[in-house]
């Protein structure tokens, strides 16, 4: 296997306002996506903080220590071009929501989950219209499909940019109505992970900590942050 790298070409990254919102400039060569499409992103913050990514590249480039680069080149080479089944797959969460899955024991898991899923399962049914229900175990709990088709719609009204952040925000945490409490600001991303791991947190108290589990939580859970933030870039 190759061990070749990319290299830094470019004395500067600087951000150059164009027609259809902001590019990237390499000195005088603008960034482009792994597709070769342009990368033009919708906003002054968002290109600043990708600019400030590609400065950050020393010898080699390392697309790990990227990850603004990758949601807006996730945007524009996946989400643009299959909008529809995007939208459709993150819709389907809202049918097999973590939050709506519960333990039946012991108690204190019970009244964990309780308490940190209800008030959000409340949150979406007021700010949203759409009350979702509750079952115990693994078998699937049926949605209405008003509840479903507004969780659609309400998908289907982020654009390209933000719907690659929900993308990762909803994969990664299982969990749509925290994705969407966390676009609305109605929870930060550090409480919705941990309303996300209340399981897992509670095995980890009773039988401890596999290292390996934790360093993918970690990982995870800087995935998740990173998504909120680019989300927050997107907003003009």
């Amino acid at each position: 296997m190759s061990d070749w790298k990319p290299k830094r070409f470019w004395k500067e990254a600087k951000v150059v306002e164009a027609e259809q919102g902001f590019v990237i400039a390499l000195d005088a060569r603008p960034v482009r996506t792994p597709a070769k499409a342009p990368l033009i992103v919708p906003t002054l913050a968002l290109a600043e903080a990708i600019a400030a990514e590609w400065d950050a590249q020393a010898h080699d480039v390392d697309p790990a220590t990227m990850p603004v680069t990758k949601g807006a080149n996730a945007a524009i080479d996946k989400v643009r071009v299959q909008r529809d089944e995007v939208v459709a797959l993150l819709a389907e969460y809202g049918d097999s929501d973590l939050l709506c899955y519960r333990a039946t024991g012991p108690e204190n898991l019970v009244a964990r989950q309780a308490a940190g899923w209800d008030p959000m399962l409340d949150w979406a049914a007021n700010a949203l219209g759409a009350r979702l229900f509750v079952g115990e175990g693994v078998m699937h709990v049926p949605q209405t499909e008003r509840a479903l088709g507004l969780l659609r719609a309400e998908l289907a009204r982020f654009d390209d940019f933000e719907l690659a952040a929900v993308h990762d925000l909803v994969s990664i945490s299982g969990s749509l109505v925290l994705a969407l409490a966390v676009t609305h600001a109605a929870l930060g991303e550090e409480d919705a992970w941990r309303l996300s791991r209340i399981d897992e947190d509670w095995q980890i108290a009773q039988w401890g900590e596999d290292e390996d589990a934790a360093i993918s939580a970690e990982s995870k859970r800087q995935a998740f942050v990173a998504a909120a933030r680019f989300y927050r870039l997107t907003q003009r």
